[in-house]
């Protein structure tokens, strides 16, 4: 069994900043990515960030410049920090994580989402 665990959302003014942190907890082998999605009301959900377990990294255009992703591999945690916020990152921001179980058993997990609102 295993847990994604995320915190740091809430209500900031455009042009703000929040960090948001995940950790993965249970049965894990190893972690091969770990990421970040949005779905905000009546839109699709969507890729904000991504780590790979190498550091390698890949944003949404609408955040390059503006958010940052990191991970902690020894506490198998993934940060969002997020600057110069605007109303329209408004969204529930899901964490995603692609690990093993096991050898061979590889899957995908979310989180329970956490509410991020932009606005003055």
């Amino acid at each position: 069994q295993v847990q994604l665990v995320e915190s740091g959302g809430g209500l900031v003014q455009p042009g703000g900043s929040l960090r948001l942190s995940c950790a993965a907890s249970g049965t894990i082998f190893r972690i091969n990515a770990m990421g970040w999605y949005r779905q905000a009301p009546g839109k699709q959900r969507e890729l904000v960030a991504r780590i790979t377990s190498g550091g390698s990294t890949n944003y949404a255009d609408s955040v390059k410049g503006r958010f940052t992703i990191s991970r902690d591999n020894a506490k198998n945690t993934v940060y969002l920090q997020m600057n110069s916020l605007k109303p329209e990152d408004t969204a529930v921001y899901y964490c995603n994580a692609d690990l093993n179980v096991s050898e061979r058993g590889r899957y995908a997990y979310w989180g329970q989402g956490t509410q991020v609102t932009v606005s003055s």
